[in-house]
């Protein structure tokens, strides 16, 4: 088994891995920015093993970059929020957004700012205000008509428009909904 530390490196890159570079990390915290806060939501849409989920979360605690509470809806049950640190890797997501669509496969999704509707450039910032707006300031959206594949509820909400960091709204109608109203 591979370690988790590069003790041996005296690189601040090697410092962000030992918390981020494992696999799946990356996507929790990309769902996380979308506004999941449930294991159970994480797992379906991860389509990762529950045993890796519940390590990666526990890890993403332990190094402050997720804050775990109890779910007021869930007796027994959390919720997991980013932190201030957790919330500073949104620049780092979007570029892999970025070099994905230009080194791997087109996007279908847009990043805008909220407040005044501007897709974000290459280095998330807003070309129009001339800031890098927080990704509490910034909006979700398809680029495209997007049929995806995808029916777990997580997948069905981010077909709206979304403003990152609010919790995705669950309770949306089914996937057989959304597409009978697309044709």
């Amino acid at each position: 088994m591979l370690g988790k530390d590069y003790e041996g490196q005296d690189c601040s890159i090697a410092r962000a891995l030992e918390v981020v570079g494992e696999r799946w990390t990356l996507l929790i915290v990309r769902d996380a920015l979308y506004g999941v806060r449930r294991f159970s939501d994480f797992q379906s849409h991860l389509d990762i093993p529950k045993a890796v989920l519940s390590e990666r979360l526990t890890g993403l605690v332990e190094q402050g970059m997720l804050e775990r509470r109890p779910d007021p809806d869930h007796r027994g049950r959390h919720l997991y929020e980013l932190t201030a640190a957790g919330r500073d890797l949104w620049p780092v997501v979007h570029s892999l957004f970025r070099w994905s669509e230009q080194n791997r496969a087109p996007s279908n999704r847009r990043f805008r700012h909220a407040l005044c509707g501007t897709e974000l450039d290459q280095t998330a910032a807003c070309p129009s205000c001339r800031i890098t707006p927080p990704v509490e300031d910034v909006t979700m959206e398809l680029r495209r008509a997007h049929r995806s594949s995808r029916t777990d509820p997580v997948a069905v909400a981010l077909v709206k428009p979304h403003r990152m960091l609010e919790p995705l709204d669950l309770a949306q109608p089914s996937v057989s909904t959304l597409g009978a109203k697309r044709s």
